[in-house]
């Protein structure tokens, strides 16, 4: 399967797992209910759906056990974007294109809605059909999510990110910043695959753990390219943002042509990881460059 149709079957597969789950709930908040169908499914790249699915399936899982997973991920994806987007975090009006979720509900609904989708999250990992040989996976899933997501990763670096708008900060501490704004998600999304394959050397996890951390510091290392030389239409959120509050950006700290330098080596990085591996590789490959030179 080449990327274009695997992507697209990651795409499908994850949204019809979250469009199951948010049919699934009760009418009694029908306006949360809305603001959480809205969040997640009017769009979204899948990039940590499909980072779950490719790297799965290259250690055998099948892919009905990846769809608990690709489906947690993405609604804790949705719920931060929710909450980054508040006027009390970075305040921005536009979204995959559409208006945040603040701005299409309300304030009050739109935090809401992130709470309800980061629970929902680990509702699905605990309740998704799972083969029975994995039953016992579930805690180690659930683990895993919440250590990124929480204070030890997301939340913790986006208030590291928080703390670092209009100061100086040193290219050291801006990657451990993204290590866990970004990157622990990313990072999860391979551990989730590792936690769920029932035969991985020691020495192949830790070429996939050290492949996720790259590439999880490349995905972002690109976001601040992109913001400096992207197209909101493409982007589908305001071009040059982070420029105008300020934040603490690779291009803003090395330059544009730096910035750009250090994408390409730690795209070289990635890649020796990669070839490190007893595994045909392609996929994971294919979404590093996906990663590399996407435009949005």
């Amino acid at each position: 399967m080449n990327l274009t149709a695997f992507q697209q079957t990651s795409r499908d597969r994850v949204n019809s797992t979250l469009k199951q789950n948010i049919n699934a709930l009760p009418e009694h908040a029908q306006r949360l209910k809305q603001a959480m169908e809205y969040a997640l499914l009017i769009g979204g790249k899948r990039m940590r759906p499909f980072l779950i699915y490719a790297t799965g399936e290259m250690l055998s899982v099948q892919q009905k056990d990846l769809d608990g997973p690709a489906a947690a991920i993405e609604a804790i994806h949705a719920y931060s974007l929710i909450h980054d987007d508040l006027p009390a975090m970075d305040d921005d009006d536009l979204r995959r294109g559409h208006p945040t979720c603040h701005i299409q509900f309300d304030e009050a609904t739109a935090i809401l809605a992130g709470d309800a989708l980061q629970t929902l999250a680990f509702e699905i990992l605990c309740e998704y059909p799972l083969s029975s040989e994995l039953a016992l996976k579930r805690i180690e899933l659930v683990k895993i999510v919440s250590h990124a997501a929480g204070y030890k990763g997301m939340c913790g670096g986006q208030a590291m990110d928080l703390a670092a708008t209009d100061q100086h900060i040193s290219q050291q501490q801006l990657e451990e910043l993204h290590g866990k704004k970004t990157g622990a998600l990313l990072s999860a999304c391979v551990e989730m695959a590792i936690a769920l394959a029932t035969d991985i050397s020691p020495q192949s996890k830790q070429h996939l753990l050290d492949f996720a951390k790259t590439i999880g510091l490349a995905f972002q290392v690109q976001d601040d390219i992109l913001d400096v030389v992207g197209d909101s239409a493409v982007l589908g959120k305001p071009q040059g943002s982070d420029q105008q509050q300020n934040k603490s950006t690779y291009p803003a700290m090395l330059g544009l042509k730096q910035a750009q330098a250090y994408l390409d080596d730690l795209h070289q990085q990635a890649l020796q990881a990669l070839h490190a591996l007893p595994y045909n590789t392609q996929m994971l490959v294919s979404f590093t460059d996906l990663v590399i030179h996407r435009s949005y």
